[in-house]
């Protein structure tokens, strides 16, 4: 009865293990979906952001255009008044105070695209932050999670051919081996051929000093002092 309930206890561990690698699976695929939408969102949010610019610009454009044209007639009332023409400076002036009516209402819709725009770029830099956060923190979650594999994979492999391996440095050691032996038989060939021709008889006496070079500087040099 024990042992049935430790199966059954390792079964269940199994499944969660699994459930629980399908759900961090797909939790980083979600996660990625996520960046994606709000990369698309973004640059959603980056064309809003040209359009009120544009509108702004043309706001500007316009401001500007009624405030020549206000300019103009004051100078043109000006001239009527030096003229005593009290009916056309009036006239001019009701011109000009419909203009100015047109330029305040222009100025509070500058004034609100600028608004609108200066909140849009502080909310699309912070977007840019989250996401280049967010994707810094994915690349190194991915990168750690396919080491994990990796080294996994590996472990596996050995643990499962630890018998193969095994035999296989067995082999490698007994190749070795056989070079060592190979290697020493040529060098005892070398030392046997050179010790059967004489060549280690004559190194040997010269080494002790009973036979001595005819033709080496300190005889050379003895038979100098000589004469």
């Amino acid at each position: 009865m024990n042992i049935i309930t430790k199966l059954l206890t390792a079964i269940r561990g199994g499944a969660r293990e699994i459930g629980e690698a399908v759900v961090d699976t797909q939790s980083l695929r979600i996660f990625e979906q996520e960046i994606h939408d709000s990369k698309a969102n973004l640059a959603e949010a980056k064309q809003g952001l040209t359009e009120i610019v544009a509108k702004k610009m043309a706001a500007e454009r316009q401001l500007k255009e009624v405030q020549e044209q206000i300019a103009e007639n004051e100078n043109y009332a000006i001239k009527a008044l030096e003229k005593n023409d009290e009916t056309l400076a009036l006239e001019i002036a009701t011109k000009i105070a419909s203009l100015e009516s047109k330029a305040e209402t222009q100025k509070i819709d500058l004034a609100t695209y600028e608004k609108n725009a200066d909140l849009l770029k502080s909310q699309i830099q912070e977007a840019e932050k989250i996401i280049a956060d967010h994707e810094r923190e994915l690349a190194i979650v991915k990168t750690r999670n396919s080491v994990h594999q990796a080294t996994k994979s590996v472990t596996q492999t050995i643990t499962a051919n630890e018998s193969s391996i095994g035999s296989a440095r067995e082999s490698l050691e007994r190749i070795k081996q056989k070079q060592q032996a190979e290697e020493d038989k040529l060098q005892a060939g070398v030392a046997l051929k050179k010790e059967m021709e004489g060549d280690s008889l004559e190194q040997k006496l010269k080494a002790s000093g009973i036979k001595q070079e005819k033709h080496s500087a300190e005889a050379v040099l003895a038979r100098l002092k000589s004469k």
